[in-house]
């Protein structure tokens, strides 16, 4: 249908005629309801100008409209408008338009007796339907939030009676401390301490299945896409899984794009165990034809994180300290020179294999540091290709292989691949962990690491949800985070092995939950995505308890072991070291969940005027986690765990727990920050970048970052100086400074 030229008195007069029909509409509505007229049921009056008639201020909410009503209307007025704009009178009509008239009626008739159901603002495609979507949004679409279903209303109400409770009063409750455990496979999980009742659990079991949790979590074990963002399977499970061993009851092949994952997934392990055991038995050696004992791994987020924190765990673990002696295990992370220098420091190149950990090999700061090691490793011992591809390794997705290649690496024997349905986050049991751990610790004991993940895979594919501990921690985390209101949660691991858990897990969660929208594009209404930190007890004890204790309520998740992987007993002590510091691991929960009341303090002689200072409010959530030993086997139930528990709330929020597009802009704008300062170094003209703050901040770095007060200006280029320490075997001793300018560390 044509339209009329836009003027001003054309969309003036379009807007009236909306104003004045959803007015219409909404006095009828309050006729029929016999009620009388509320000025916020209609729309707001408003000051109609030259705006378009998308800006009206009315609420559609409260009038019972479909926007092919609207629609009709409009091009009635339009029709009229035409008429009018070609000369016409008032009333006047030709017999076509007449005819369009009689056919837009009619449609309406029909409609009307064809269908008591309104279709969806999403089924019209129409010019004017897209225009009205701006008017009148699509009132069914928030229907699919979560937050709109009975189930997650009847926790909203029940959250309001358990907010007028006391968990010291809960933790009195026989029946309730009885029930509010779950056990597997050597872990135990007591959550008596968190802020619900049996109902309160009953309720979070009834939102898991009305939200379809567990045929979510068999989606993604079993390869279907859904990380939607970017069409791809999640499959970290598949990474531990057995070998020619499918999922579930009917043992069920995995097939991804044509591939069979299981079987992709072992021939990447063979070849790890196969590379890691050549290189610690001196099969494989460097270009000089000494043995590799020290790797460094480069890489970053999920790359380093991961790893790092598996690494820590084994090298106090009495098998891992056995299988790594001999070996150096040092990650590079920071695109800061000074982490190059740590990682370098007193290690000898020719002893030295550098793994480059990137998933598309284009990673701007690990592949900084990549060249940065490369360079270290010319300088040394000559720029020959051959040394690249005698001490550098890559794992990366097979789609970069060419990359790699031009990077100079061994594409036959030096590259380990993964696949785009791992995420970094979530690829410590692909070769992203499973090479620097075996080069250092040897194969079997990573092994023994995918063995724990799989056995707390195995629970979450099979477990019933009210004895599935992953699902039991992620709804606690859905309950404190959307319906307590609290924001933040901390991870408190009682074991100094377990010191990189933290950080591994605020990767992972925060990656992972820290999102805005739902699958179906809907900004979420309700909170998603907690802030996670963390620290060792009891060190944390002595640095942020006080808040826990006194400040805001942050739900605690307590980690603890039966044993210690180093015990001691001083002589006359009565307890070992160990129960010295599981009995704060005890302690501190009861402390959060029942506090000191004031009429404890005053009872101990303290002053009137202290009293406040000194009463503990208690009713602070906490869970608690026991698990046999800390070893490889615990390590990689820890990891499943929480891997899990993230997708867990994902899932519920309707979230995309697999994609990380936040990440992407800040990239962007250091590389836009990259330019500005090549081309003042370069030129020494002002920067003008995109704002008169960001000019302002970056001139002054490049004018005060040439020179330190009360030093000379460097000698060689700022940009590539690395102090550097030699092995002490060296039969000659490299400068201190040395310069990376790379002039000749070139592959020719």
């Amino acid at each position: 249908m044509s339209k009329p030229p836009h003027t001003a008195d054309n969309t003036v007069s379009t807007s009236l005629f909306l104003e004045s029909f959803l007015a219409e509409k909404g006095e009828q509505k309050e006729r029929q309801s016999n009620k009388r007229p509320h000025k916020q049921h209609g729309f707001h009056q408003s000051h109609v100008d030259t705006e378009p008639a998308a800006a009206l201020d009315f609420d559609v909410h409260h009038v019972s409209i479909s926007p092919e009503e609207v629609e009709e209307q409009l091009n009635l007025h339009h029709l009229v408008l035409n008429h009018e704009v070609q000369g016409s009178r008032p009333g006047q009509h030709t017999k076509h338009q007449m005819h369009q008239i009689h056919h837009i009626s009619s449609q309406k008739h029909q409609h009307h007796q064809s269908s008591h159901q309104q279709p969806t603002i999403q089924s019209f495609s129409r010019p004017m339907s897209k225009f009205l979507r701006h008017i009148i949004p699509p009132q069914d679409q928030n229907k699919k939030l979560v937050s709109n279903t009975p189930e997650w209303k009847r926790l909203v109400k029940h959250a309001e009676y358990i907010k007028q409770t006391h968990l010291r009063d809960f933790l009195l409750d026989q029946e309730r401390s009885d029930k509010l455990f779950a056990e597997y496979d050597g872990l135990y999980l007591d959550y008596s301490r968190q802020r619900v009742t049996l109902e309160t659990m009953d309720l979070l079991f009834d939102l898991a299945n009305k939200q379809g949790l567990t045929k979510k979590i068999n989606a993604m074990v079993t390869g279907e896409k859904i990380n939607w963002t970017e069409n791809r399977a999640v499959l970290h499970t598949a990474l531990r899984s057995e070998r020619n061993k499918g999922v579930g009851s009917d043992d069920r092949r995995i097939i991804v794009d044509g591939e069979d994952v299981i079987e992709e997934v072992w021939d990447v392990l063979d070849q790890i165990k196969y590379f890691t055991e050549a290189v610690r038995s001196g099969e494989i050696r460097g270009f000089t034809g000494k043995r590799l004992r020290n790797i460094i791994s480069v890489g970053i987020g999920g790359s380093y994180l991961g790893p790092e924190f598996l690494h820590e765990c084994l090298k106090t673990e009495p098998e891992g300290i056995n299988k790594s002696l001999g070996y150096t295990l040092r990650f590079l992370s920071n695109v800061d020179p000074v982490d190059v220098e740590r990682a370098c420091a007193d290690l000898d190149p020719e002893e030295t294999l550098v793994v480059i950990v990137s998933k598309t090999f284009t990673t701007a700061e690990t592949m900084l540091n990549a060249r940065t090691t490369r360079q270290w490793l010319w300088d040394f011992m000559g720029d020959d290709k051959e040394v690249v591809r005698k001490h550098m390794v890559a794992v990366s997705s097979i789609s970069s292989i060419d990359r790699v290649e031009a990077f100079g690496i061994d594409t036959e024997k030096y590259f380990f691949r993964f696949w785009d349905w791992v995420g970094g986050r979530y690829s410590v049991c692909s070769a992203v962990g499973g090479i620097p751990i075996s080069l250092l610790y040897g194969f079997d004991l990573f092994e023994k690491f995918l063995h724990g993940a799989r056995s707390i895979d195995e629970h979450f594919m099979n477990s019933p949800l009210n004895e599935n501990i992953p699902v039991i921690m992620g709804l606690l985390g859905v309950w404190n985070m959307s319906f307590l209101g609290y924001t933040s949660r901390t991870t408190l691991p009682y074991a100094e092995a377990l010191l990189k858990l933290p950080a591994h897990i605020q990767q992972l969660d925060m990656e992972s939950n820290g999102k805005k929208a739902t699958k179906h594009g809907i900004p979420v209404d309700y909170p998603v995505g907690e802030v996670d930190f963390g620290e060792p007890g009891t060190n944390g004890q002595h640095s942020f308890f006080q808040l826990l204790h006194m400040g805001q309520i942050v739900p605690c998740e307590f980690i603890g072991f039966l044993q210690s992987q180093h015990d001691l007993c001083i002589d006359g002590e009565l307890l070992s070291s160990h129960d010295e510091l599981m009995a704060n691991f005890f302690a501190q929960p009861d402390a959060l969940a029942n506090g000191k009341t004031a009429d404890e303090v005053r009872a101990e002689g303290v002053s009137e005027d202290l009293i406040i200072h000194r009463t503990f409010e208690g009713n602070r959530p906490s869970l608690s986690l026991l698990a046999p030993k800390l070893t490889a086997y615990s390590c990689g139930q820890l990891l499943a765990l929480y891997e899990h528990r993230t997708a867990v709330q994902g899932f519920i929020w309707d979230i995309n727990s697999f994609d990380q597009w936040g990440v992407e802009l800040g990239k962007k704008l250091a590389c836009d920050v990259k330019d500005h300062l090549l081309a003042a170094r370069k030129t020494g003209k002002t920067i003008e970048a995109g704002n008169p703050a960001t000019s302002r901040i970056l001139n002054y770095y490049v004018q005060n970052s040439q020179q330190v007060i009360g030093e000379e200006l460097w000698d060689s280029n700022p940009l590539t100086s690395v102090t550097r320490k030699t092995h002490h075997d060296k039969d000659f001793l490299p400068p201190v400074k040395h310069d990376l300018k790379g002039t000749s560390g070139k592959l020719t």
